[in-house]
């Protein structure tokens, strides 16, 4: 229980609006199905060994297969990447199928699948699951990457825009 009773929704988004974020699209495949969702809840856990989390609403199909496969993508993503982040985010007005039609798609390890040209991809296999309110939180162990050679810069969200770095 409780202490202290929450800050409403409005307050919170509006809140956590302040708050700019890397840009990320997770993605996912299991039984011949893929889907993806782009994300600014991903932050490291640990270096040795190598782990990250993500936090995924679990209304989504992208949660569903997660949990199904026990794997996914981290592809963080470039500055000139932002039509692919709109289309996963489902901006574009695109129908949910026609997700993976946007851009380069590989595999590294677990077979989910990883976009050529992010600044960075991490496969990664399940470890732990948390639910956490409307999400669930998932760890990964990192089992493969793939560091672009480009010097892009990274896409962030914040303010409720898409946006860039400043050189």
């Amino acid at each position: 229980m409780n202490k202290f009773e929450s800050i409403s929704q409005d307050q919170f988004k509006n809140g956590m609006r302040k708050l700019a974020a890397a840009v990320n699209v997770i993605t996912v495949e299991h039984e011949g199905f893929r889907d993806g969702l782009t994300a600014t809840a991903v932050c490291s856990v640990s270096a040795e060994p190598p782990q990250l989390l993500i936090c995924v609403n679990s209304q989504t199909h992208g949660h569903k297969l997660i949990r199904q496969s026990k794997c996914f993508a981290l592809n963080i993503m470039a500055r000139d990447q932002e039509e692919i982040a709109m289309r996963f985010a489902g901006m574009d007005g695109t129908e949910r199928s026609q997700r993976f039609d946007k851009g380069s798609w590989s595999k590294i390890i677990t077979g989910a699948p990883c976009l050529n040209g992010a600044l960075v991809n991490f496969d990664c296999e399940v470890i732990n699951e948390i639910e956490a309110g409307t999400h669930s939180i998932f760890i990964g162990h990192i089992v493969g990457s793939r560091i672009s050679g480009d010097d892009n810069a990274p896409l962030i969200y914040g303010e409720g825009k898409f946006t860039g770095l400043m050189n």
